[in-house]
């Protein structure tokens, strides 16, 4: 499979190149900062660009089979539509070449549903992101395509396991926590499993 991974700078960027071009997809990185990949493989594409720049997205998607989506604020806590905006964007160049998989790493919270007090807390202070991270998927959900929404539970970088607790509803009981490495995992497993269409998965490692 052809994947482009936007925001392949990020921690959980770069750990999804690598797991995907393990798994023999070939893969087109898309980042601001190349040089914070230090990886070359004969089927990795790079790409340099901005998210919200249209034309250098369309050229990244161009003869792409499916997208993943490891992008994030750097707002702050402040208020944000940055995801919003490069959802838009990826959205339009998604259409203009043809391609209709998307798998988007979100953030548990998304849909107010850390329970208890500290889950309360989290959100409030997480509010302005969550609220971007959700703007940003109803984009996606707004047009014909194929996605899978990830909600992570605190990321953290401990070691690639291969072994969380998923769920479609609400958040994973246990652990409020959960490897970037895993999560790169979930996301390159997903964009290729059908069973994780049009479904929003809470993410947390086992106890």
């Amino acid at each position: 499979m052809n994947i482009v991974i936007i925001g392949a700078s990020g921690k959980t960027g770069q750990l999804a190149v690598e797991q995907a071009l393990d798994a023999g997809h070939k893969v087109t990185a898309f980042m601001r900062s190349p040089e914070k990949l230090a990886l070359t493989h004969e089927r990795l594409t790079i790409v340099q660009g901005d998210a919200t720049d249209s034309e250098a997205v369309n050229t990244a998607l161009s003869g792409q089979d499916a997208v993943i989506s490891c992008v994030g604020s750097n707002s702050g806590l402040g208020k944000t539509t940055i995801l919003r905006e490069m959802a838009g964007t990826v959205a339009e160049a998604m259409v203009r070449n043809g391609v209709d998989r998307i798998v988007y790493m979100a953030s548990a919270g998304i849909d107010k549903e850390i329970p208890g007090m500290m889950g309360k807390l989290t959100m409030k202070m997480l509010g302005n992101v969550l609220e971007d991270h959700r703007n940003a998927v109803e984009v996606y959900k707004s047009y014909d395509f194929r996605w899978t929404i990830a909600r992570p539970m605190g990321l953290t970088d401990k070691p690639h396991t291969g072994r969380y607790v998923e769920t479609s509803e609400g958040i994973p009981s246990g652990s409020r926590s959960i490897s970037r490495a895993d999560v790169a995992d979930f996301l390159v497993r997903a964009v290729s499993d059908d069973q994780y269409i049009y479904q929003s998965i809470g993410l947390a490692s086992k106890e």
